[in-house]
């Protein structure tokens, strides 16, 4: 079903409608051009902000899911000549060409960064589950030394994804935003909530099955149902294609089934994708150089997958294209990258201050199989002094009482209240994985069923239709929240898996699930987001989900990289999954630090998978997340020998004590806009070199982050981004200048770290979990160089009280000319826990101090009381 309607949409033919505007009419919100065919709207939406909504007649039955937040309409003027019609903010410039409907933007000194490419506005009358719709597709030209990112979490390993098609739908591993980012000053998004095809790629191989390839084998996998055995063997596919020109070539292969369980494809014998795992996404992409003429193609997946491969010239273009909409919707962001995202969260919601001991080391397995289980394992993390603050019970707790039944099996969990109250008493929180769907055999399931509150033919909740949403959020708070004092909750499977939306009715069978294909996890984390601060709004609300949409920030939701395996090659693409989903303003992101899929019970002596495992630590440390998680694993760093525990506690003590600077970060992500982990188009958009890094990322306003991706590295070299004050080593404390690569030491103990000149970086005591001691004495340490400056944020940690203004900010700020150190006025309201009098260390960073994760040596004790005071370095 699936694959007919994909090459029902390809094989429509495409066309451009009438575009000639024919006349307009300015309104308080918007501008309404009356084309030959259909109208278009243009509406500002802040300064840098534009919607653009274009349909024969302008209306829908679908609601606003993305733009929720009230922000004030900007003052527009506009202007007409003969040919042109202008609508201009402060900030942007919609220019519309009145012979043929194309639009171009202009940035506020007038340069345009992004024009429509003429004659592909298209808009085609189509069906969806016998219902009328629109295929909806825009083309814009890109520049040629263009850069572009985004589009979310995908494992396809590219971090520039100009030119390179993607399938944006929900799969396990894969997240599909639809919205971009380009080094030329601007930010796309594609309002549509079905599947929407990046620069698609039309021509296809027609592929022929070949037989068979290597031995049959049975492999245990994680299923919605839970652990299931399944048999593989590899089938093996091949077919030609012919190109007219030389040139670079996009090429995506879709298996032909929901999840894919490899990627194999050869070009002339030559292999140009090549990954597995025990679950893939269905589709992946891949950008090749090809000479004109014939070319052989082999495709080798499983035996029962029906693969489809698709192809395209390369060109200075971006495509979007919807097959299921009722209208053409998209709205561009100008400005840098932090610009973009800060309008993005103004009008899509500010993501939360997340709860202060989620920013500790989260620890996870599948799973604890009983309460006594949990708690041994909790208690020996205070007994080894390994720290710890939120400790994870993944599926299955339910046991004999059905899938997500929403009840612990008394014989596997006692006493489920006594578990959670120990775990507090040891300061330690727990997280519980609630899932979506609901066994219909359970007597919770039979329920949901009576009331027809299912996905038609699935185990999935209609989230969409609110009765059913607020009856899962009934049965959530009545058997899980309210008797247990649980804190955070991990939401499963939010795809939902399988891709179960396609060919069903939601919402009560008022809707085509196509129609919102990939806004299921945006439904699930509202329904508890919501629940939560209505039912117990005095905790700070921290869910942990699987998918992600635009506009869960404003949910309180970070995601994970789902089922991975454990290779080299997995973690270099969790990294460049997790910038290009950073990258479309949702700021909270973590994965399974040490792989889902790990390599059974040798992986507690294998010293090669120990070397793997530490890698992904140290960038675990330098996650928004810091988190452990690993299928049939008892995940425990001690049970993987002295070593692995010994490094492992370097890094955990290290992340404890970046919590001051992490914690300010985060409060940067929820008053600022900000964002944690930053691909490096944010801060160095101009540096060639720089947007050519997949591998390394800001981490906060201070830290470069190059984490070693390889086996056997005793040096690794780093490129340092183009800045005039150049950069601290971390470890050593020695200056660079920037626009350099260089080899930097890298044991297996180290994670090369460079400091950008000007950073202020406050640092507290090693804990055992992050309200342990009070941070009455925090080193600072100043890396000079350049002015900088750091606002230092606190607060209760744990609940709402900082919407009310009850929190404190301190100000740093460095001068380099003068050399001087002002700590400013404290900011906000008192709170229970501020500190009213404490003691700033400060240490001027150099090749002799401040070195590496041991404290340095204090180059002036300054007392603090909440009043500005000035430090001369000396």
């Amino acid at each position: 079903m699936k694959k007919k309607t994909i090459l029902f949409v390809l094989l429509i033919p495409m066309f451009c409608i009438g575009q000639v505007v024919k006349s307009y009419k300015k309104h308080n919100d918007k501008v309404v051009l009356t084309l030959d065919k259909g109208e278009l709207y243009l509406s500002p939406l802040t300064e840098n902000t534009v919607r653009v909504q274009y349909a024969l007649e302008i209306k829908s039955q679908i609601p606003e899911l993305v733009f929720t937040s009230k922000v004030k309409l900007p003052d527009f003027k506009v202007s007409e000549s003969k040919s042109l019609i202008e609508i201009t903010t402060s900030k942007m410039t919609v220019v519309v060409d009145k012979k043929s409907g194309v639009l171009s933007y202009r940035n506020a000194q007038g340069k345009v960064f992004l024009s429509e490419k003429p004659d592909s506005r298209i808009f085609k009358q189509s069906s969806v589950q016998g219902e009328p719709c629109y295929i909806a597709e825009q083309g814009f030209t890109t520049q040629p030394d263009e850069y572009i990112y985004g589009t979310g979490q995908f494992q396809d390993g590219h971090l520039d994804i100009k030119g390179l098609p993607r399938r944006l739908t929900q799969v396990n591993t894969q997240i599909a935003i639809p919205f971009i980012m380009s080094s030329k000053g601007y930010g796309l998004l594609w309002h549509n909530y079905g599947l929407t095809d990046f620069n698609p790629a039309d021509s296809i191989v027609n592929l022929k099955p070949a037989g068979t390839s290597g031995e049959a084998i049975t492999v245990a996998v994680t299923t919605t149902n839970g652990t299931q055995k399944e048999t593989r063997q590899d089938g093996v596919f091949t077919g030609n294609f012919t190109v007219k020109d030389n040139g670079e070539y996009a090429i995506l292969l879709d298996v032909g089934q929901k999840m894919a369980r490899k990627w194999q494809l050869t070009i002339d014998g030559k292999e140009v994708i090549s990954f597995k795992n025990h679950w893939l996404p269905p589709t992946t992409s891949t950008l090749v150089k090809l000479t004109a003429g014939k070319h052989d193609i082999v495709v080798t997946g499983e035996k029962n997958d029906l693969p489809v491969v698709y192809y395209r010239k390369v060109t200075n273009e971006t495509v979007f294209r919807s097959p299921v909409a009722n209208k053409l919707d998209y709205v561009v962001f100008a400005g840098n990258s932090d610009e973009v995202i800060s309008s993005y969260r103004d009008l899509t919601g500010q993501a939360p201050l997340m709860p202060v001991w989620s920013l500790g080391y989260i620890h996870c397995r599948e799973r604890f199989m009983t309460q006594d289980d949990l708690l041994e394992n909790a208690r020996a993390f205070r007994t080894k002094k390994l720290p710890m603050d939120l400790i994870v019970q993944d599926w299955q707790y339910w046991g004999k009482y059905g899938w997500n039944s929403m009840k612990f099996d008394e014989e596997l969990f006692p006493d489920p209240a006594a578990m959670v109250k120990e775990l507090h008493q040891m300061n330690m929180r727990l997280m519980l994985s609630v899932w979506s769907k609901i066994d219909k055999e359970s007597v919770l399931g039979k329920e949901f069923g009576n009331k027809k509150y299912y996905i038609p033919n699935t185990e999935w909740v209609d989230f969409f239709n609110p009765e059913a949403a607020n009856y899962y959020w009934k049965n959530f708070s009545e058997k899980l929240l309210k008797p247990y004092e649980i804190d955070a909750w991990w939401q499963d499977a939010t795809e939902p898996e399988n891709d179960d939306l396609v060919g069903r009715k939601i919402n009560n069978g008022a809707i085509p699930g196509e129609q919102m294909r990939n806004v299921y996890p945006l439904y699930v984390t509202k329904t508890v987001y919501e629940g939560l601060r209505k039912d117990d709004p005095d905790k700070r609300v921290f869910i942990l989900t699987r998918s992600g949409f635009s506009g869960q920030q404003r949910y309180a939701s970070a995601v994970w990289t789902g089922d991975i395996g454990n290779d080299w090659e997995t973690l270099r693409r969790q990294l460049t999954a997790g910038l290009n989903y950073s990258i479309t303003g949702l700021p909270w992101w973590t994965f399974d630090a040490g792989g889902f899929f790990r390599p059974g019970k040798s992986q507690y002596t294998d010293s090669k998978f120990h070397e793997r495992f530490l890698r992904w630590f140290q960038l675990a440390t330098f996650s928004p997340l810091q988190r452990v998680h690993g299928y049939q694993t008892d995940t425990e760093f001690w049970r993987f020998g002295e070593k692995v525990e010994a490094e492992s506690l370097k890094y955990l003590n290290f992340r404890y004590r970046l919590l001051p600077y992490i914690y300010s970060q985060g409060a940067d992500i929820t008053f600022k806009n900000g964002t944690l982990m930053r691909p490096l188009i944010m801060d160095f958009a101009n540096d060639t070199k720089a947007l050519q890094q997949k591998y390394e990322y800001m981490f906060g306003s201070a830290f470069l982050v190059a984490p070693v991706v390889s086996e056997a590295v005793e040096n690794w070299e780093v490129y340092l981004p183009e800045n005039q004050s150049g950069w601290f080593n971390f470890w050593t404390g020695k200056h660079y200048n920037g626009g350099q690569t260089v080899k930097t030491a890298a044991s297996l103990s180290t994670i090369p770290l460079y400091i950008k000149s000007g950073s202020i970086i406050p640092m507290g005591e090693k804990m055992q979990y992050t309200n342990e001691k009070p941070a009455e004495n925090l080193e600072i340490r100043v890396y000079t160089g350049a002015n900088g400056k750091f606002e230092l944020y606190e607060d209760e940690g744990t609940n709402y009280n900082y919407e009310k203004g009850a929190f404190s900010v301190i100000p740093f700020e460095w001068n380099e000319q003068k050399q001087t150190l002002t700590i400013g006025k404290r900011k906000g309201k008192s709170f229970n826990g501020l500190i009213e009098n404490r003691v700033f260390n400060i240490v001027w960073v150099d090749e002799s101090n401040g070195i590496g994760i041991e404290n340095g040596e204090t180059n002036i004790s300054v007392k603090y009381n909440g009043n500005s005071i000035a430090i001369q370095k000396k």
